[in-house]
Formats: structure tokens, C-alpha cells, sequence
């Protein structure tokens, strides 16, 4: 595919995916989603990238739907995706529950981190929430922005905020729009971390690397899909559905050099 609103790169195990309209602060469009959607399936199906980091280019994340969409949906009275009828598939055959706009994040194999470097307001806070952790710069502006424009909450944020916030917080900012730093993020753990401007990037590209190195594909495949799946299951049926895991992954090569690894005192050289 040829990428024109996104940037695609694998270095060190590490997937980098770069939202790249840096004149309207990444501001999502159409293309921007069909294009985000094949980086994640081609990450997915590589063996050599076993972390995603996603970020904008500039000063922006990603500052929301793209203000001539939002005219064009204004026009018509509905709304309008801008996705071609055909659409890569990302996370597909895991969960039919996954299967929709952003959930597909659930059913990947591989983990996404977010580098949150400047605004991330109604789709684009959408997109980090989606991921699995999320680092963020100093200052960073957050907000959901779908009141401001009479909307609902986009893309199942109404299910997916309170479990990472909790309900009290979650409502707090769906219901009044308003915006928060990234640094009040952090204290609600809805961000993991906030780092200075000049090292998000590097810093969130270490991390992954170091989870690329130190921790098996498998056991990182497994391990977050076990979390999203979870969250639809009783802690009995967590339990159960763990446990056949467990006994397949300890007859796995990976698992015996694990074991090697730790009474030799050495980084594991995972396949």
C-alpha cells in the first residue's frame, strides 16, 4: 500500500507507527484510518516486530476528526467514515466482540504502546486509549471534545474509559468535554507514564525494545489477549481458560530457555 497519512517503520523488534499530517496536528481522516489499520495487520503478521509504538508527527498526536470531515458530515446530516468498502482487518478471528472500529486492537497479537506527544482530542484520544499503555509528553492535552459538538461518545469510550479510569472519572470527562494535562492523566492512570517532550520517543521506543528482548512473543501475545478477554469472563472462567495455557506454554521451547536464562543468569534469547 502506498502511505500517504502514515508512516511505517521496523527497526529492533519494534514497530513504528507515525500519524503524519503534521499541518493539522494529525487530525484523522479516512485514509489516515484505512492506512493505521494495514500498519497494525502488517506488524501483527511480522515475525520480526513483536511491539508497536504509535505517535504523530509535529507537535500533535492527533487532534481529532479533520475539521473539512466534520463540514462534509455537517452537509449531509450523518455521518460518513471516508473508509473504502474493503478495509484491512487487523486482530480478526479472535473475538467477533473485537471485530468493530478500534476494538480490533483487542485482537492483536502483538502489543501497542502509545507516545501521546501533543493533543490527543476525540478520535485521537480514542486511538490511545485503544492501546495498551500509553506514554505521554509534559503537558500534553487531552480531551474526549465529543460534547462540544453534540455528539455521543465515539467508538465504545463509554465502555472502554471507566475501566481504565474508573466510572466517577470516566464520566467527568465524557460528560463535560473539558481537558485535561497529561500530568492529571497520569495521577488517574489514564497515561503510564510522562516524560519530557525531546524523550518520549526515545524512551517509549526503549521500553518496547526492552519488551521485545526480555519477554517472549508468545508470552506477550497471550498475556494481553488474556486481559481484554478477561474483562467479558468471571474471574472463575480467567482462571480456567488460563490454565490450558499454561500447560501448553511450559512444553514450548521458549519456556525451557526462559528457565536457562534465569539459573544462568543471562537475557533469554527467545525464537
Amino acid at each position: 500500500m502506498e502511505l500517504k497519512a502514515v508512516r511505517y517503520e521496523v527497526e529492533d523488534r519494534v514497530a513504528l507507527i507515525t500519524l503524519d499530517r503534521p499541518d493539522r496536528l494529525n487530525a484523522w481522516t479516512g485514509r489516515m484510518h484505512h492506512e493505521y489499520r494495514w500498519c497494525l495487520q502488517q506488524a501483527d503478521a511480522d515475525p520480526g516486530a513483536r511491539v508497536v509504538v504509535v505517535t504523530g508527527a509535529g507537535r500533535g498526536f492527533c487532534a481529532g476528526a479533520d475539521a473539512a470531515a466534520l463540514e462534509g458530515h455537517a452537509d449531509r446530516g450523518g455521518y460518513d467514515p471516508g473508509l473504502p468498502a474493503e478495509v484491512p482487518l487487523p486482530g480478526a478471528g479472535v473475538d467477533e466482540r473485537f471485530e468493530a472500529d478500534f476494538a480490533y486492537h483487542f485482537g492483536l497479537s502483538t502489543p501497542v504502546v502509545a507516545a501521546v506527544n501533543g493533543p490527543a482530542a476525540g478520535v485521537g484520544l480514542v486511538l490511545a486509549c485503544y492501546c495498551d499503555l500509553r506514554f505521554a509528553a509534559e503537558g500534553a492535552k487531552l480531551t474526549t471534545a465529543h460534547g462540544r459538538l453534540n455528539l455521543p461518545a465515539e467508538y465504545g469510550l463509554s465502555w472502554l474509559l471507566p475501566r481504565l479510569v474508573g466510572v466517577g472519572r470516566a464520566m467527568d470527562l465524557l460528560l463535560s468535554s473539558r481537558v485535561i494535562l497529561a500530568e492529571e492523566a497520569l495521577e488517574w492512570g489514564l497515561v503510564n507514564r510522562v516524560l519530557p517532550a525531546g524523550r518520549l520517543l526515545p524512551e517509549t521506543l526503549a521500553y518496547a525494545r526492552e519488551l521485545a528482548s526480555t519477554v517472549s512473543r508468545r508470552s506477550l501475545a497471550e498475556t494481553r489477549r488474556q486481559v481484554w478477554l478477561d474483562q467479558h469472563r468471571d474471574v472463575r472462567a480467567a482462571v480456567e481458560a488460563a490454565a490450558p495455557l499454561l500447560e501448553e506454554m511450559m512444553g514450548e521451547d521458549d519456556y525451557r530457555e526462559g528457565v536457562a536464562a534465569l539459573l544462568e543468569k543471562r537475557p533469554p534469547e527467545f525464537r
